[in-house]
């Protein structure tokens, strides 16, 4: 499994990893996306905005880079950057199916991404997926699946991922929405000739919204290797909105209300990979100092008392506007 790979790390950012959701596409959902991209966000710029973070990151210790084909042309800034940095023949490259990116390089778009789970929709975009990434692909993950998903009950679709996975390409599945617990257990269901389908499970959780933890607790106790997404809430946890506890704690600390945000993540004992979304090279850097705060149990009490009802926190994200 390409994680064990992570295992064998001994910098201090080996457990971070960074996600192109922010940078593979002009429009996103994150606060202050407007300051951090500038004007110019042409394909061309945000392509060299990519290689600048990927080169931050890897120079940092990171070892772990998240795409997906609904983010834009992350894969094709992704393959670039690999193909011009042949000694970073150690890192771990995951991508995700199930979205289709239909914005057109606009932000105005009345829809963004459009998902489907169909057998059709894999078939499709693991061809276009390989295009581009070939074998330096590791992972490759559903995208956002939900309770409801045809690609928890589709055996077929199992069958045709089973042989993915015997061809070497590690399979997993992120999860969004209220329910996400129930889909992690759910997913940890399925199997194929008797052996368990995923290896990984991506999931939502930060100090606003906690309630997939037993589940990613239960799934790492299965041997999954879970991997965090979404630790700043969307930008509602970056210095400019935090919470007041969590600023009290940053001040604690002498580090930043992002950097805590991250470490309260990583404290989880199931955590194995916490994904900073960073769009500039300066608030990636600040991210990654997480790997040197170290909470007392009292600032995790503390920190604790942010979480809010699930319903509400999706709720909220879902209003939040494309930028």
């Amino acid at each position: 499994m390409p994680f064990t790979r992570l295992s064998s790390a001994t910098t201090p950012t080996c457990h971070l990893g960074l996600g192109l959701a922010a940078v593979g596409r002009p429009g996103y959902i994150n606060l202050n996306r407007a300051r951090d991209l500038g004007d110019d966000r042409s394909a061309e710029a945000l392509r060299i905005r990519t290689h600048e973070l990927l080169d931050a990151a890897y120079a940092q210790g990171v070892r772990y880079f998240d795409a997906a084909r609904s983010y834009g042309r992350s894969e094709e800034f992704l393959a670039d950057w690999l193909k011009a940095r042949p000694d970073a023949d150690d890192v771990v490259v995951g991508s995700k199916w199930g979205y289709t990116y239909t914005a057109d390089w606009s932000t105005e778009a009345d829809r963004h991404e459009v998902k489907d789970h169909t057998l059709a929709t894999y078939d499709r975009q693991r061809a276009e997926t390989a295009e581009l990434l070939g074998d330096r692909l590791d992972l490759y993950q559903i995208h956002s699946l939900t309770p409801d998903s045809p690609a928890l009950t589709d055996r077929e679709l199992h069958r045709r991922l089973a042989e993915a996975a015997a061809g070497g390409l590690t399979l997993g599945f992120s999860t969004s929405g209220p329910a996400q617990a129930d889909t992690i257990r759910a997913a940890l269901e399925i199997t194929v000739d008797g052996a368990p389908l995923f290896r990984t499970v991506q999931s939502t959780y930060n100090a606003l919204e906690t309630s997939a933890g037993p589940a990613l607790a239960e799934a790492h106790d299965a041997g999954l290797t879970v991997i965090v997404k979404e630790g700043m809430a969307n930008g509602r946890l970056a210095p400019e909105h935090a919470p007041e506890v969590l600023r009290d704690i940053a001040d604690e600390t002498g580090l930043g209300p992002d950097a805590v945000a991250l470490a309260l993540i990583l404290c989880r004992p199931w955590a194995g990979v916490v994904l900073s979304g960073a769009a500039t090279v300066p608030h990636l850097a600040s991210n990654l100092h997480a790997a040197a705060v170290d909470l007392t149990e009292a600032q995790r009490t503390r920190l604790d008392t942010l979480a809010e009802d699930p319903h509400v926190y999706w709720t909220r994200r879902g209003e939040l506007p494309w930028q």
